[in-house]
């Protein structure tokens, strides 16, 4: 198990670690090449060897700091008893490793050795010289390397923090991305599955009367035919419609038609081509209608559309009775029918009718008819009282 004071070093901290050493080496070598005044002691190789021993340990400096601190410091005072060599004009090995100390270790050891290394200055000094001025000066420089220290550490800390957050963020936002395209391609399957199916089925039931409707009655086979052709062509128009804003990303492409999605304004037209070929279709509106925001009025529109997909499809109804009720709160959206229903509640159209009605709060409700006859769709769609441009 790794000490709690020791610390991982990367191949470029140790790079360099070796760089700050070589260079504490340099300044020390510079009193031994510097000619000297007779009286002094000569500068021999051994004091030199030794003065390289003191500087030595600072490559490990990270490692265990305390540790090379006081091995600069043993090695220092060897220096002084052990040899008569030049001095140095700062305590270069000492101070670096005392800022290590200050930068990488721990609260309490790291109060522990200040308290340690400056009860060291004063016989030191003592031992030196005994002047105020070199007194004031080693306190100076070494509170200025502990100093140093917290502040490499503090910033260090904080360019963390910072990478950290960034780090976040990019997560948040690849996951904010991931779910917006999830919720989008969503939305386009809903658009996809409500154009085509209720286009299809009602090609199909409109294709299947047609040839009966040759033999017994021509004027109904021409209009089921043309529901068909009309049925066709307004699936077109809004596929191509969606598709072409999905390829809005080619400079070179002419913008996408910018028609505007279906309303319930709409509905009359959509419950005419059902009756066309299908079931008798009944419409019918209570209460005072009200402006709606336009997903709300597409949301409507796709509802009432995929429950009468679901009718056609399924029920084997005669008559289908589509409602509007608005009042001041709420706009309820009911399609029944007499058929034999889809005989499930969990289909692929009516899981879109609930992602419709709950993406603007509302609810669903699908079951049996009155009488416990056919099927009905209800949903029900708060509405906003306090939005700017619609009517109360």
């Amino acid at each position: 198990m790794r000490r709690p004071w020791t610390h991982r070093v990367t191949r470029s901290a140790w790079a360099a670690d070796l760089g700050v050493t070589l260079l504490v080496q340099a300044a020390m070598t510079m009193p031994f090449v510097v000619p000297r005044a007779a009286g002094l002691p000569p500068a021999t190789w051994a004091a030199y060897g030794l003065t390289t021993l003191t500087a030595v340990p600072l490559v490990f400096r990270r490692r265990a700091p305390v540790a090379v601190l006081l091995a600069v410091l043993a090695a220092g005072a060897l220096y002084r008893f052990a040899v008569e060599g030049p001095g140095q004009p700062l305590p270069y090995t000492g101070l670096v490793a005392f800022y290590t100390v200050a930068e990488l270790s721990t609260p309490v050891r790291r109060s522990v050795v200040a308290v340690l290394v400056l009860a060291a200055v004063f016989p030191s000094v003592a031992w030196n010289t005994g002047e105020a001025r070199e007194l004031l000066f080693s306190l100076f420089v070494f509170a200025a390397a502990y100093a140093f220290g917290r502040f490499t550490h503090t910033r260090k800390a904080y360019v963390r923090a910072v990478e950290d957050r960034a780090r976040q963020l990019e997560v948040t936002r690849r996951v904010e991305a991931e779910q917006a395209a999830a919720r989008e391609r969503a939305r386009i399957a809903r658009e996809m599955h409500d154009i085509l199916s209720h286009a299809v089925s009602l090609m199909i039931v409109q294709a299947e009367a047609g040839p009966v409707a040759v033999r017994t009655a021509p004027e109904r086979a021409e209009a089921a035919f043309d529901a068909i052709s009309e049925t066709g062509r307004d699936a077109m128009v809004q596929l191509r419609r969606m598709l072409g804003v999905l390829r809005e990303d080619g400079a070179a492409r002419p913008p996408a038609p910018r028609a505007p999605q279906p309303s319930p304004d709409q509905l009359p037209a959509l419950l005419e081509r059902v009756r066309a070929g299908g079931p008798a279709v009944t419409y019918t509106v209570t209460g005072r209608p009200r402006a709606l925001p336009a997903d709300a009025g597409t949301t409507v529109y796709r509802v009432v559309q995929e429950a009468l997909t679901n009718v056609i499809k399924h029920a084997r109804a005669s008559r289908v009775t589509v409602e509007l009720a608005w009042s001041a709160a709420e706009l309820a959206v009911t399609v029944t029918d007499d058929g034999q229903g889809p005989g499930t509640t969990t289909g692929t159209g009516l899981t879109g009718i609930g992602e419709r009605a709950a993406a603007h709060g509302g609810t669903v409700r699908a079951g049996a008819g009155p009488d416990g006859r056919g099927f009905r769709v209800s949903v029900v769609l708060p509405l906003v009282t306090s939005l700017p441009g619609v009517e109360s």
